[in-house]
C-alpha cells in the first residue's frame, strides 16, 4: 500500500555535508522505512513541484548508546538523497548553507 506523499518524506537532513551536496543538486531526506525509490520519487516531485533525476537511499543502522549505567540503541531509519534534473531547485532548502 502506498502512502501518501507527506507520510513518506519525514524530514530533511541539514548537515554540512548535505549543504555541500545542494550546490550539486542533491536534497537528503530521512524517508518512511518501508519506502521503495519509485515512491520517494514521487512523493518529493508532488511535495516540493520539481522533477527528479534519480534517487539513492541508505539504510542507516542503530547504534548502541549508552546513558549513565543504561544500555540502549538508537533508532534505525532510512535516508535517501535525491538528485533533481539541471536547474530545478526546492525553494525549502534555500539559506540552508549554500
Amino acid at each position: 500500500m502506498i502512502a501518501p506523499a507527506h507520510d513518506i518524506i519525514i524530514r530533511p537532513i541539514i548537515t554540512e555535508k548535505s549543504s555541500r551536496m545542494m550546490a550539486l543538486n542533491k536534497y537528503t531526506f530521512e524517508v518512511l522505512k518501508g519506502a521503495n525509490k519509485i515512491e520517494i520519487r514521487h512523493a518529493v516531485e508532488e511535495v516540493f513541484k520539481v522533477k527528479v533525476s534519480s534517487v539513492h537511499t541508505i539504510n542507516v543502522r542503530s547504534k548502541p548508546k549508552k546513558m549513565g549505567r543504561f544500555i540502549g540503541r538508537s533508532r534505525a531509519w532510512k535516508k535517501a538523497i535525491v538528485t533533481l534534473i539541471a536547474g530545478q531547485r526546492i525553494e525549502f532548502f534555500d539559506g540552508a548553507g549554500i
